[in-house]
């Protein structure tokens, strides 16, 4: 039988191309503690009034699309300008959606189709570009977006793979130099809940971080058949969630947001990842449903990665962060081992009625707060930069991916020299050629 094992070096390869380390970025909060040295400061509720924002979006699916109406949400004087897709049915779709929900009609001219769409909507008179595609094309289109002197806001994750995150870091760096704003859409480092804990870690409630555990342990996305007529690039941009190509498997696509969380608090990424996951229910693509990653830090630091996409399991979305003191579930208090609460953040989740009024009253989506806070960043001149952040944490699920795809033990230091890069031969509405569309298999056969 044919040995169909996925080789390291299939996945690593052997260049050496480099770049910097993670960097941390502060959090706001909702609340103040006298025993501890913090200062929390409220998020706003809208962004600051100033300037004109012309945004451009790039990817008009359904997070795109959200993506936009967050934006056109988060303050005044906004406006969207022009959109781009690969796809003319779904730049038709969100036109006749910006025209019923807040009556902006599109002109013709300001709506662009074709995998060099992004390229002349960058040409368009704007400062705020939106990056929503499917990841495979996020590198691309950010370093186009820093060349064009555009203010970011990028779509988690920004990669598939380790040629792909650190384009991200580079350009990442080249919009720092230019003065550029960057915010990425691993929304938790702007929610209400998650701000109010990191300030509390990080001015040492829970004493120094001994360990963690990240968990995205959910049911099944969703896939779309193949239609009559369709090309092989057209079936895997429609049912692009499917294929590791497009984007980087859910420990990638999906999970980043828990090991950002981890990262976040943690203040550093992992250093090496031991994994192994295996492919039950999926029924298109080449990806796994299900991985268990160890990951260790420089520290000596043990995270627990556990992700899954099939239904009928018991579901967790969460974190949680063990310290010397106490611990937390990176979103709801601080607790001590002696069975003290430091603090406990208002239920997000209750069923109160009254409750969710209130919290909805004092505190927006973090999907409108993204933009909230980056168009007061641009409008302030106060910049920030979550570039590598979010290429970092992306850096991170592709390297327990990676791992598990192989079953063998996979490091940073591979990361940052890999040369794996998946890359069609040609754009094109047809056959697509030079990227794996094997299901992986790990280890090799007992028999071998």
């Amino acid at each position: 039988m044919e040995n169909k094992a996925f080789s390291r070096r299939k996945f690593l390869g052997t260049t050496a191309l480099g770049a910097a380390g993670v960097i941390g970025v502060a959090g706001l909060a909702s609340c103040a503690s006298e025993s501890l040295d913090l200062t929390i400061i409220a998020p706003l509720k809208r962004a600051v009034d100033g300037k004109p924002i012309k945004a451009g979006l790039i990817g008009c699916g359904g997070r795109g699309t959200g993506a936009a109406m967050n934006f056109l949400n988060s303050g005044d004087n906004l406006e969207l300008v022009a959109i781009a897709d690969v796809f003319d049915d779904k730049i038709l779709k969100f036109r006749k959606k910006l025209k019923k929900d807040k009556g902006i009609e599109l002109a013709d001219e300001k709506c662009f189709v074709g995998f060099d769409a992004y390229q002349k909507l960058l040409e368009e008179d704007l400062n705020y570009v939106i990056l929503a595609t499917p990841p495979h094309f996020r590198p691309e289109h950010f370093e186009a977006a820093v060349k064009a002197r555009k203010n970011v806001f990028m779509e988690k994750p920004v990669a598939v793979d380790p040629v792909g995150a650190r384009r991200i870091m580079v350009a990442g760096k080249q919009a720092e130099s230019l003065g550029l704003s960057v915010v990425a859409g691993t929304q938790r480092r702007h929610q209400w809940n998650y701000l109010s804990i990191y300030e509390y870690v990080k001015a040492g409630a829970i004493g120094d971080i001994v360990s963690a555990n990240a968990y995205w342990n959910g049911g099944k996305l969703w896939h779309v058949n193949p239609k009559a007529g369709w090309s092989e690039m057209e079936a895997m941009l429609r049912n692009w969630v499917n294929w590791t190509w497009m984007s980087g498997d859910h420990i990638v696509e999906q999970h980043v947001h828990n090991l950002d969380v981890i990262n976040w608090f943690k203040g550093a990424h992992p250093v090496k990842a031991v994994g192994f996951g295996s492919r039950q229910r999926r029924i298109t693509g080449d990806q796994f449903d299900n991985f268990s990653v160890d990951f260790v830090y420089e520290d000596g630091m043990h995270m627990h990665s556990m992700c899954r996409q099939f239904n009928g399991a018991t579901n967790n979305v969460s974190e949680y962060i063990r310290g010397t003191k106490g611990y937390t579930k990176g979103n709801d208090g601080i607790y001590l081992y002696d069975g003290t609460t430091v603090f406990e953040n208002e239920n997000p989740w209750s069923q109160d009625e009254e409750v969710k009024a209130a919290i909805a009253e004092k505190y927006n989506s973090p999907y409108d707060q993204e933009h909230i806070d980056l168009i007061t960043a641009i409008r302030k001149g106060e910049q920030i930069n979550e570039a590598e952040n979010v290429a970092a944490a992306t850096l991170t699920g592709i390297m327990g991916r990676i791992s598990a795809y192989t079953g063998k033990e996979t490091t940073w230091d591979e990361m940052m020299n890999s040369d794996l890069h998946y890359k069609p031969e040609v754009y094109h509405m047809g056959n697509v050629e030079g990227v794996s569309k094997e299901i992986p298999v790990p280890g090799v056969a007992a028999a071998e």
